[in-house]
């Protein structure tokens, strides 16, 4: 059975929101595995980077948050440098880094912050909190 892959059939926004924080075409990918190939790290993995790319194509992201290959990506470039069509691999895991991470709970709620706590806090806490949900 083939499989089309577009993005009309992707149902939610996970391929998108990768894409934006990306800054790559996923589609692109057409799996020829030169970034597995080349990647030091993937013995470690239980996801290959192709793997990945094509996770993030079929929006199976429940998969790729649990995945323990977004953590083990050292972010070498090796992948970005071996793909034919120019996808920048590592930003891609890089992007589902920051879904997840996004994702999480923070122990400092800001907006439930007083006046008065805000201005006891180090600003570089602020700073920290707010950061993780921009963009």
């Amino acid at each position: 059975m083939r499989i089309n892959i577009s993005r009309a059939k992707i149902k939610d926004d996970f391929v998108a929101k990768v894409e934006k924080i990306s800054g790559q075409n996923l589609l692109a990918c057409y799996q020829c595995g030169k970034c597995s190939a080349g990647c030091p790290a993937v013995s470690e993995m239980d996801i290959l980077p192709n793997q990945i790319i094509r996770y993030a194509q079929l929006s199976l992201k429940d998969e790729l948050l649990k995945s323990k290959s977004i953590w083990i990506c050292a972010s070498c470039l090796t992948c970005n440098s071996r793909c034919p069509k120019g996808i920048n691999i590592a930003e891609v895991i890089e992007a589902i880094r920051l879904i997840l991470l996004r994702k999480r709970q923070d122990h400092l709620r800001v907006e439930k912050l007083t006046d008065e706590q805000k201005e006891n806090l180090p600003p570089i806490a602020l700073i920290s909190s707010m950061r993780k949900f921009t963009s």
